[in-house]
């Protein structure tokens, strides 16, 4: 168990053990709750910690919150922890100050513990999918999913980080009506660069982008038109989907988002396994046959309709093949499914819980993001900026535009579900006002203090060398504090779902240091305080490099 994690459990532990003296003395009846909820205070005149324990006691034991408080504190004990004091506030949350030296145990851990300083099993291993981008391999990638690329991927890294088993996937519509008619504009479009004259039916993708694809497909087969229609259609269904998806991973890739698996809705009908599924919910009652369609029982369990598996053709409905591939995610051994949408599908939320509750898991084991619009804008105004005709931004034209590390960090400024407005001028600035480059260039002035301090002659000294009760100035004491919050905030992010509660963290992060630089001399003539210092810089170079990382932001050493 890691250091600061000791001693939230031994306060948690006092506290327990003070509850259970209280009863014996006949102040509470009891029992303790199984979980004792501990908060670092935003005001930090309140102490090191909070706990409303008192208050969830209070209507089972019949009594005010502060009366449960007041008997809470009463059987408290200092001795042998680091509890130095507690007090009440408000209508009945305890607060807690910690001994003078307590803060300072987070040096050493960060030392320790390095790249991992931050990580927990708190989730004990809970296997987790995660299902994120899924754009349709229709076309590039857009500038929404730029925003859920690295939402996802960040989000997947953080509940690795806080103990669970998470794996993340891309699912590719590689089948259906929309892979035909992909085909079919390919086709047309390769017919027009060979001088046919064409006309781009309703229905089919006008974009610039097929016109792209059919002069690479003549590229690598010249004779292609030669071939009968029917052959060439099946032959592009593939083809198409196929050329798309890799223009769409290499993007991807470029920007940091790697998935464990690419998912092929395509398999699954090769392998009929809608078929099969049909087939299991007829047999089980939970799908019936009516009109000549089959439809699924969602009505019981909370949808406001039953849904269409099989129209009346004999054509498997997209919401046939949706529950399949979920069916499949719980067969492989998933206890959580996560799956980042589009706000467009913000409407199917009731019918895929009723599905997943409808093929045998708890509606609560599937959650779905919405991923709200982006807008760009420079110099004021909303900036359009594709190269190609359409009504959207290619996620490879934003990235011409700003870094990764600009793009991925401001795409984490705000949670999913917020309309974002992603300012370009900003992004490109080389100054404090840009969060980014705030943030990364905390890191690069620590690693100038470290190198400085080398040449100065006072390399990094071990954590066990250090006497660092000479860290006392306030600015010393709020970064160290800032530092132990790192492995709760990564596990209230996990819970949450909510990855971009790490920007926000490492930029007060980064605010504290650049106020202890301020305040604080590094390098000085007085070697315990220097070495101390020094012990805390590098402590927060780990944390800023391990958040950054996580975001999958680079953290540089020389700006």
């Amino acid at each position: 168990m890691r250091v600061i994690e000791q001693i939230r459990v031994q306060l948690r532990q006092a506290l327990t053990d003070a509850i259970t003296s209280a009863v014996a003395a006949g102040e509470l009846t009891g029992p303790a709750p199984a979980a004792v909820v501990l908060e670092v205070p935003k005001d930090k005149a309140h102490g090191d910690y909070a706990t409303n324990l008192a208050m969830v006691m209070a209507k089972p034991e019949r009594k005010a919150p502060r009366a449960v408080a007041e008997a809470i504190i009463r059987h408290l004990k200092t001795e042998g922890t680091w509890v130095e004091s507690a007090e009440i506030a408000g209508p009945g949350f305890i607060n807690i100050r910690l001994k003078f030296g307590w803060i300072h145990q987070v040096l050493p851990a960060v030392a320790a513990e390095g790249a991992q300083f931050g990580t927990s099993d708190h989730g004990h291993g809970k296997r987790i999918l995660l299902e994120y981008v899924s754009a349709n391999p229709t076309g590039p990638m857009v500038l929404v999913q730029a925003r859920s690329g690295a939402y996802g991927s960040t989000l997947g890294r953080v509940l690795n980080a806080a103990g669970y088993e998470c794996k993340t996937e891309f699912y590719c519509n590689d089948a259906g009506n929309q892979v035909k008619l992909l085909a079919k504009s390919v086709d047309l479009r390769a017919q027009e660069l060979r001088g046919a004259t064409i006309e781009i039916p309703e229905g089919c993708y006008p974009g610039e982008y097929v016109i792209d694809a059919a002069r690479d497909l003549l590229e690598q087969q010249p004779d292609f038109l030669a071939k009968p229609e029917e052959e060439r259609l099946a032959f592009l269904e593939r083809w198409s989907t196929e050329y798309f998806r890799a223009g769409q991973e290499e993007v991807l890739r470029n920007y940091g988002v790697v998935f464990d698996r690419w998912f092929s809705e395509r398999s699954l009908r090769e392998a009929s396994k809608p078929d099969e599924l049909v087939k299991r919910l007829l047999e089980s009652g939970k799908a019936y046959e009516q009109e000549g369609a089959v439809w699924m029982r969602t009505t019981e369990y909370g949808d406001d309709k039953d849904r269409v598996l099989v129209k009346s053709d004999g054509e498997k409905t997209y919401f046939a093949v949706d529950a399949c591939y979920h069916m499949d995610k719980y067969d492989r051994g998933f206890d959580v499914l996560i799956d980042v949408l589009g706000q467009d599908h913000h409407g199917y939320l009731a019918r895929m819980k009723a599905m997943v509750e409808c093929l045998g898991h708890s509606k609560d084991s599937l959650e779905i993001l919405f991923t709200q619009i982006v807008r760009l804008f420079k110099d004021g105004e909303e900036f359009r900026m594709s190269k190609r005709k359409g009504n959207f931004v290619l996620m490879e034209d934003l990235l011409d535009q700003v870094s990764v590390d600009a793009a991925r960090y401001f795409f984490l400024m705000r949670g999913l579900d917020a309309h974002m407005d992603f300012d370009l001028d900003l992004a490109n600035l080389k100054s404090s006002d840009n969060p980014v480059f705030y943030v990364q260039y905390a890191h690069a002035r620590i690693a100038s203090i470290l190198r400085q301090a080398v040449e100065a002659g006072r390399p990094l000294p071990g954590a066990g060398e250090v006497d660092l009760g000479q860290l006392r100035d306030e600015s010393e004491i709020d970064l160290m504090r800032k530092l132990a919050d790192f492995p709760e905030e990564l596990i209230g992010a996990a819970d949450a779902r909510e990855a971009h509660r790490l920007t926000r963290y490492v930029n007060e992060l980064a605010t504290l240091f650049h106020s202890f630089y301020t305040r604080c001399r590094v390098v000085t003539e007085d070697t315990p305080l220097t070495q101390a210092r020094l012990l805390l810089c590098d402590a927060t170079r780990t944390v800023i490099h391990n958040a950054l990382s996580l975001m999958g932001v680079s953290a540089p050493e020389r700006m």
